[in-house]
């Protein structure tokens, strides 16, 4: 496939995925398998999430913004960032430690990905179903221990497959925030969840980062920008009316194919 086809193949992926809860990481590292779609240093895969992130800024970015602002005089505010700091610190240990792990191991087991599609799917109709009530509606008033475990679920999606969204917002769930909500704290999270895993893969590849196939990277991050601006939009009103059980069969439905694919050889 022409290169630059296959980069904006990659990046739409991204845009679509990055947010929801069926793993951008596995859809991407199972798409550039199957299309033989390779960078050195994974360049473009994470470039083009900083494409995502810039899309999910733009939208919580004066929210934030306010948040940060007003920490210091408003208790509600300063609880709000706290909580998400809080969720943030497990990725923070746990990514710092078995970085080189996740993306040496892991990160090439395309056969666990397929897997951890297919349980992950079966995890959101089942939780979708029988999460107990929500008794937390509001995404910024989470108790801070609550936060917390979110956080550790958070750190299920280094494991390629799991996805980060995912794992959040089924950690959510359980704990009795209400299913719009429990999205909305997760993309809260991704911000500097994210933005810190991308600076981090720069940071540790920068001896073999390769940027020569800049128009791919270029038409890559534009797609994923558009794609994931779309999707922020857009996911927030879909879940509080329909809940997750449409991820949780595309995620098995994908997680199927890719497995049936990759043993029969292909």
């Amino acid at each position: 496939m022409d290169s630059t086809l296959a980069a904006a193949l990659l990046g739409l992926l991204e845009g679509l995925t990055e947010f929801l809860p069926v793993s951008s990481t596995g859809h991407l590292l199972l798409a550039g398998h199957f299309l033989g779609f390779e960078s050195a240093g994974r360049t473009f895969e994470v470039v083009i999430q900083l494409g995502a992130i810039l899309a999910l800024t733009s939208v919580y970015a004066a929210q934030m913004l306010r948040l940060v602002l007003a920490a210091g005089n408003d208790p509600a505010a300063r609880r709000a960032v706290v909580s998400i700091l809080l969720a943030f610190l497990p990725a923070v240990i746990v990514g710092l430690v078995a970085h080189d792990f996740i993306k040496t191991v892991l990160f090439e087991g395309t056969m666990l990905i397929a897997v951890m599609l297919i349980l992950g799917g079966i995890v959101l109709l089942v939780i979708d179903r029988i999460a107990p009530p929500p008794v937390h509606h509001d995404a910024l008033a989470l108790p801070f221990r609550k936060a917390l475990v979110i956080g550790l679920f958070q750190c299920l999606a280094m494991v390629p497959g799991v996805s980060r969204s995912g794992a959040t917002i089924v950690g959510g769930l359980l704990l009795g925030v209400e299913k719009r909500a429990a999205a909305e704290f997760s993309f809260l999270l991704s911000l500097p969840t994210m933005g810190a895993a991308v600076a981090y893969d720069l940071f540790k590849n920068r001896d073999i980062l390769d940027f020569g196939a800049v128009w791919d990277i270029a038409i890559g991050f534009a797609v994923a920008f558009l794609t994931a601006l779309i999707v922020v939009r857009w996911v927030l009103n879909y879940i509080g009316r329909n809940g997750y059980a449409l991820f949780g069969w595309w995620r098995i439905i994908v997680g199927s194919a890719a497995l049936t694919a990759l043993l029969i050889g292909y």
